[in-house]
């Protein structure tokens, strides 16, 4: 590959790639020591300061030490490959010693690195910080302001001052979006990934549920949570999965994962769109005449490269699907249950807190800090799940999830249409059915123009304005990320298109690697 690195000049840190990162360490332009020092003062710059983005909920104090090491193991043994001394950073719930946005869990201790976290560390990953996020990955309420913790603040999104970061994994969205680490890892229970990648201008997977292992992270679903990664291009997020996917005896959903987890780099073929057929679920876009419009344009590109589009492409029980209140109770159900075990099997939590009912309890207690007004004061999904059991209602939701989301809905619609995969736009698709299903869902970067701000008065934020991005979304069946991978790729290699509409200004960190060298 082409790079900056293999010219010898020194990659900017907004845009490089985990590659282009390693192979200015491989010809020694640069040091880990360096990058993580660069990186580190990139958050300084936005985190706190000036925009406020909020998306770093806590850097590493021995970031720098671990970086050192590598360095060092590096001259001594070689590298371990491509993540060698490579920093990235972790959504706050994905444990590693530190615990979660929320107050009622600071200073916890776990009992082991999450198995991602582990998987990327004996790579040679430097996680040099927490991103901020939805607290408890928006368990606690709806009208909760996206991209808000106690501990963490409110998230923006560095495309427009104020702007609403989108869904849960926000803090990951937005540090990767403008160059404070590598790459990251969200986690998503319905968009958690997608939404805020789309939002922030890259590439966010998320996996089929069991492809990767959930232990060590904070539940919100055991039927619909999976970790993703969320990096600046296709090819970074496929070797971040091609690390954290298989088997973990410590989560029972990843042992039956099909066979081999396949190398996912092999996915990257420029040529994949050719032949294939993509459906529109038409249904399924929600009213936004912009994005809608440039999502419709986008189409005659997926044709140039191949693709037949069918369209529209839509689920024949649609009304049922979200017409259903399944999912809700499973949600709620999934968390009152999740999160006690969780807390259970942690060695120390300084707050006392053991149940769900202790976490309301605590907030109440403290609502300077985690119910500060007069945006963050509802825990209506906290109350809500309180009331609920493990019974046969469930079970029967359960049941019902899966029938809507995979065999009459997802995989229904792929048969019926002779699919190879669905396509929507992220923004404004409707993320319930590969939620209830546990199926897969990649987006990638786009545009729209001719956005309008609202509401006029940010409260707090703003949930649209011109300039920010929109992503294309690929949906496919259980198992199917290396189609999606190279179908995302495909469409991402022809157009470009992340580079031609940056953030803005003050969002833009103005250190790189020379300022620290």
């Amino acid at each position: 590959m082409t790079s900056n690195a293999s010219s010898g000049a020194l990659p900017d840190l907004y845009e490089a790639s985990i590659a282009e990162l390693q192979d200015g360490l491989v010809q020694g332009l640069f040091s880990s020591v360096q990058l993580v020092k660069a990186y580190l003062s990139r958050i300084e710059e936005v985190n706190i300061k000036g925009p406020e983005l909020r998306a770093v909920i806590e850097t590493n104090p021995k970031a720098v030490t671990q970086a050192a090491a590598l360095d060092q193991e590096r001259k001594e043994k070689g590298s371990r490959g491509p993540l060698h001394g490579i920093p990235l950073l972790l959504k706050d719930n994905i444990a590693t010693l530190y615990e979660e946005g929320s107050y009622a869990l600071l200073g916890s201790v776990v009992p082991r690195d999450a198995f991602t976290a582990a998987k990327l560390r004996e790579a040679g990953a430097i996680f040099i910080g927490k991103t901020n996020l939805s607290e408890w990955a928006g368990a606690r309420s709806i009208p909760l302001p996206r991209g808000f913790s106690g501990r963490g603040g409110q998230t923006r999104c560095p495309y427009y001052p104020n702007a609403d970061p989108f869904a849960s994994s926000s803090g990951s969205g937005v540090a990767t979006a403008v160059g404070l680490a590598a790459g990251s890892l969200g986690t998503e229970t319905r968009a958690s990934i997608v939404a805020p990648s789309s939002r922030n201008n890259i590439v966010g997977i998320k996996p089929t549920v069991g492809l990767v292992s959930r232990s060590g992270v904070v539940p919100y679903s055991s039927n619909q949570d999976t970790p993703g990664p969320m990096c600046r291009s296709v090819t970074d997020a496929a070797l971040l999965l091609s690390f954290i996917a298989g088997p973990d005896p410590r989560d029972e959903a990843t042992l039956r994962q099909p066979g081999i987890v396949p190398d996912y780099m092999k996915a990257l073929n420029k040529n994949a769109l050719k032949g294939t057929r993509l459906g529109v679920p038409r249904a399924f876009i929600r009213n936004m005449k912009a994005i809608e419009e440039t999502f419709n344009s986008s189409l005659d590109i997926f044709r140039a490269l191949g693709a037949e589009i069918v369209d529209p492409a839509d689920f024949s029980n649609r009304e049922e699907l979200l017409a259903s209140q399944a999912e809700k109770l499973v949600m709620a159900v999934d968390f009152k249950v999740g999160i006690s075990k969780y807390i259970s099997e942690l060695v120390e939590v300084p707050t006392g807190v053991k149940t769900l009912s202790d976490l309301i309890e605590f907030n109440k207690i403290n609502p300077d800090l985690e119910l500060p007004e007069p945006f963050y004061t509802d825990q209506s999904r906290f109350t809500d799940a309180e009331d609920v059991q493990l019974d046969d209602a469930y079970f029967a939701a359960l049941a019902q999830n899966f029938e809507l989301g995979r065999t009459r809905g997802i995989d229904a619609t792929l048969a019926k249409f002779n699919l190879d995969a669905i396509i929507l736009p992220t923004d404004v698709l409707e993320p319930k059915p590969t939620a209830i299903a546990g199926y897969p869902l990649i987006s990638g970067e786009y545009f729209p123009d001719g956005v309008e701000v609202l509401p006029a008065t940010p409260s707090p934020l703003h949930s649209q304005a011109p300039g920010i991005p929109f992503g294309i979304a690929f949906m496919g069946t259980a198992y199917s990320e290396f189609k999606l991978i190279s179908y995302a790729y495909a469409f991402e290699q022809a157009t470009h298109v992340r580079l031609q509409r940056k953030a803005y200004d003050d969002a833009i960190p103005k250190t790189q690697l020379a300022s620290v060298m």
